[in-house]
């Protein structure tokens, strides 16, 4: 603490590089100050306060004050997966930084290089289950990429700069620094740039070019190759390389769930998303495929089905950051270790080499998927209820909207719609929570988002269930002139796991009636709710009633919007293909699968 004998500068005025006492405090905001970091979402509390004390002094930092820390952590996604920074989210101690754990997870599930800055009790307080005391480090340790615990103000400046470089390096992801109430409140001298030390931190970028060359000359050979594009394309920054790889290959391209806009969907070789919930081309060309070349993409069950069923003749090139995920699910025939945008120039240069004396010919291949995508397109049915149709509402918002935009979904069956219906044509501008499978991301990560992206339109198009997890952060966004657009996908009820009870459960609807749409008690009234939030509510009930509410959205930006569109809760999710089965048996419609053989 300063005092009036002894003045401190505030950590604003420290110039870099000059060393001076300062409290740890200050030290956490000035470390945060010298790493760029412009943007922070958090909620104060008594471990945390000596940080919040200083904070209020930075001139470089905007604090966005939450109203609950998932919120805050969710948004730090949200602004990192939109922008490419890194996202920092702030909590105190003991359920404050446990409230933050569900963000942190979907953070780690979905590599988002994300700072988590907690507070602790005093240190010769902790072990004694002291009040708000939690073990935040021993909690997050499975669910980051490193969780520090800072006891010693000296050590603050090196630890923040290490955990920024940790989540921003190799495969990006979360880290947690939690740091005691006295390590705040102790002066040392502030020095930077500070030392880092990670004995064993050592990510590859660069390939082995052997590796290359092998994988190059198994595409020069292939017959039926597929280029199977995850997340990792887009956390690399590779969507240019990944175009111009496409293009020299005239190789079929899939982008799952977390690349969707890694590759134009407007594009000639986009066979669309594959998946549970994937176009049939898509599954199909996977499972007939002779070559997968997997780029930055898991292997995720979601995407296989049964993984021994997966692809059953196809070769596998896996190229990733994280050796980790090299045949953990499916053996690579070669296996690539590094940086997707280095390793695609590499390729691509070492395939033009490949190919020298002549390009494969895949025109029947590509007559197969051409057939498949003219017998098996993207649509759906109108309602027999007389509802909207969810699918056209959100088909709607995407084009009157513009792949410019934003948008970040909620879980479950609008969050497939909008990976589906509506058209991404650059990296970084679909959210949503692929691995953990969070419901309430979708307002938290859209606040972020448009904190990171100021001038693009931003959409949250979340569920009535989602929704209500997570929707006091449109005080958050009223309050702080953050205009996001929410789109209430409502169908009064959980709809993925209705769907799922209807297919799989004889129509027993065991606890998924929400009460909030069509013919229901509608608790809360989500206009209503919107409008004591100080957004904009808007309900539409009328396919005329659509295109004018999302048109009134776009030209409100003076607060958030909430459009409460009142959709059937018959519609379904198609394509599906059922869990813990082989993709062959991909279902185009409720009792339409497409006929096709597999060899053995």
């Amino acid at each position: 603490m300063t005092t009036e004998s002894s003045p401190v500068p505030s950590p604003a005025t420290v110039p870099s590089g000059a060393p001076v006492e300062i409290t740890g405090a200050e030290a956490v905001v000035r470390s945060l100050e010298m790493l760029g970091i412009t943007d922070v979402f958090g909620l104060p509390g008594g471990a945390i306060l000596p940080v919040y004390d200083p904070l209020l002094d930075s001139n470089k930092l905007r604090h966005i004050l939450v109203r609950h820390e998932q919120g805050a952590g969710h948004a730090a996604e949200g602004y990192a997966s939109s922008s490419g920074k890194v996202g920092v989210a702030i909590a105190t101690s003991g359920p404050g930084a446990t409230n933050l754990v569900t963000a942190i997870a979907d953070a780690h599930m979905d590599s988002v290089p994300m700072l988590a800055i907690t507070g602790q009790v005093f240190s010769n307080l902790m072990g004694t289950d002291a009040f708000q005391e939690a073990d935040i480090v021993g909690i997050t340790m499975p669910i980051t990429k490193h969780s520090f615990l800072v006891k010693d103000a000296s050590e603050i400046p090196a630890t923040i700069a290490a955990a920024y470089h940790i989540a921003s390096t190799g495969r990006p992801g979360p880290v947690l620094v939690d740091i005691t109430k006295d390590a705040q409140q102790a002066k040392a001298v502030f020095r930077w740039p500070p030392k880092i030390d990670l004995p064993g931190y050592r990510p590859i970028t660069k390939a082995h070019g052997k590796q290359v060359a092998a994988a190059a000359q198994l595409l020069a050979e292939a017959k039926r190759p597929v280029l199977y594009v995850g997340g990792g394309v887009i956390r690399s920054g590779a969507s240019e390389e990944l175009l111009a790889l496409a293009e020299t290959t005239n190789a079929p391209v899939v982008t799952t769930l977390m690349a969707r806009g890694a590759f134009p969907d407007s594009h000639q070789q986009h066979l669309g998303m594959p998946g549970m919930h994937g176009t049939v081309p898509a599954v199909i060309a996977l499972q007939e495929a002779d070559l997968l070349i997997a780029l930055g993409a898991r292997f995720d069950d979601r995407v296989t089905g049964k993984a021994a069923l997966f692809a059953p003749n196809a070769k596998v090139v896996h190229v990733d950051i994280d050796p980790a995920e090299i045949s953990k699910i499916r053996v690579a025939d070669v296996p690539i270790v590094g940086d997707a945008k280095d390793v695609l120039v590499d390729l691509e240069a070492a395939y033009r080499d490949a190919v020298a004396s002549g390009t494969p010919d895949l025109d029947e291949w590509w007559a197969t998927l051409d057939g498949l995508r003219a017998e098996f397109p993207l649509g759906f049915s109108t309602p027999s209820d007389g509802l909207l149709a969810p699918q056209q509402v959100i088909q709607r918002i995407g084009e009157l909207t513009g792949p410019e935009a934003v948008y970040a979904a909620g879980v479950g069956q609008h969050q497939m719609w909008a990976a589906q219906f509506i058209k991404y044509e650059r990296p970084n501008s679909w959210l949503n929570s692929g691995g953990a499978g969070t419901m309430g991301y979708a307002v938290p990560a859209a606040m972020g988002a448009k904190v990171a992206e100021p001038d693009r339109v931003v959409w949250a198009i979340d569920g009535d269930g989602c929704f209500q997890m997570t929707n006091q952060e449109l005080a958050t966004c009223t309050l702080n002139k953050i205009p996001i657009k929410v789109a209430i996908i409502n169908n009064s009820s959980l709809g993925m796991v209705r769907q799922w009870q209807t297919l799989f459960y004889d129509g027993r609807y065991s606890n998924t009636d929400l009460n909030t749409g069509h013919d229901s008690v509608r608790i809360p009234d989500f206009v209503a709710l919107a409008e004591a939030y100080g957004a904009l509510g808007i309900r539409v009930t009328k396919e005329e009633e659509i295109d004018d509410a999302i048109k009134l959205a776009l030209e409100t930006n003076d607060r958030p919007v909430v459009i409460d569109f009142v959709v059937s809760a018959d519609a379904m999710v198609w394509p599906m293909v059922p869990q813990g089965v082989s993709n062959s048996y991909i279902q185009y419609a409720r009792d339409h699968s497409p006929a096709f053989s597999e060899e053995d």
